[in-house]
């Protein structure tokens, strides 16, 4: 824990001076597929998708697939922050292939990664070398050499101990196609009577460009605009837009602070949907060992490390005075 403090100061104090290599296969396909998005927001907003489709991609697309992000890749496997029975790892496996943001092997590493070196060289999309590169350009360019070096020291056993992680993650590809093609497209056009095109843009382009984004934003901008009142010496921020839109996931200061809490914020469902699809699934029964920080121990952060701008410092403040 020290070395990786340590490390992050080091990191704020002077920036990399390894020159970014830039990956062109990789910028020349996200830029295509922003042009073809641009295309399907037309398709979209111009009345030509019927609305019972949109509605069911909204349903599909944003809440399957943003649980299998939210509650599947990184609630579940990144912190193990509960436990889930068969039926609720499938549907968060179906939601986080549907997402199209890589298998949950690799995006676990990646995240896991992220904390264990945040805001550093060795942190993926480390935040301190500017918005752009959190947001979306650490995937356009090689990966730093402490990505590479310390990313060996992240401990992958239990999802490699995993049979349903390692089979999405060797056949991935294949079952993100086949996963979109049938619930994206073919479901539309057989039961809705929708255009298979129509389907693919708005379902398939429209969304997972719109899925990530949305993912990014908790990179980007719940690292830089927002306030500290659990953790005020890291960069990681508490932004509730970003919560709104990521079914939760913005409440980043006290995520950062209580990594393995279930509920990734103190306000459990406050701007938090992920979180109260968990509590529906823990009263069927289907999810388990909820990991939930106390209020005692919130509070401890708060006075002891927090910036002050928590409502509990600001009464002791006031008691004081």
């Amino acid at each position: 824990m020290a070395d990786a403090m340590n490390s992050r100061v080091q990191s704020c104090e002077k920036k990399s001076e390894v020159k970014p290599e830039l990956v062109w296969p990789n910028i020349v396909a996200f830029a295509f597929l922003h042009l073809i998005w641009l295309y399907s927001c037309y398709i979209t907003f111009s009345g030509k998708c019927k609305a019972i489709t949109i509605m069911y991609f909204f349903v599909i697309g944003f809440i399957i697939g943003g649980l299998g992000i939210t509650m599947g890749a990184h609630r579940l496997w990144s912190h193990r922050s509960f436990k889930a029975k068969l039926p609720l790892k499938l549907f968060l496996l179906l939601g986080q292939t549907l997402a199209g943001q890589n298998c949950v092997w690799i995006w676990a590493r990646d995240h896991r990664a992220h904390h264990k070196f945040s805001d550093t060289d060795a942190d993926p999309h480390n935040s301190n070398r500017g918005f752009f590169f959190s947001h979306m350009g650490w995937l356009m360019m090689k990966k730093h050499p402490e990505v590479l070096r310390k990313g060996k020291q992240i401990d992958m056993s239990d999802l490699d101990a995993d049979p349903l992680i390692m089979f999405q993650k060797k056949y991935y590809i294949l079952l993100h196609l086949i996963s979109s093609l049938v619930t994206l497209v073919a479901v539309p056009y057989y039961f809705l009577n929708e255009d298979p095109w129509y389907s693919l843009m708005v379902g398939y382009v429209f969304r997972m460009v719109l899925n990530f984004h949305i993912t990014w934003t908790v990179n980007s901008f719940a690292h830089m605009y927002g306030n500290k009142p659990y953790e005020k010496e890291i960069i990681a921020v508490q932004n509730p837009y970003v919560s709104f839109f990521a079914l939760g996931e913005g409440w980043h200061n006290f995520h950062h602070a209580f990594p393995w809490d279930c509920n990734t914020s103190e306000f459990g469902q406050y701007f938090n949907l992920a979180s109260r699809f968990l509590n529906l699934f823990a009263y069927l029964g289907l999810a388990y060992d909820l990991k939930i920080a106390t209020k005692e121990m919130v509070m401890h952060r708060v006075m002891k490390h927090g910036d002050g701008s928590h409502s509990l410092s600001k009464h002791t403040e006031q008691l004081i005075k």
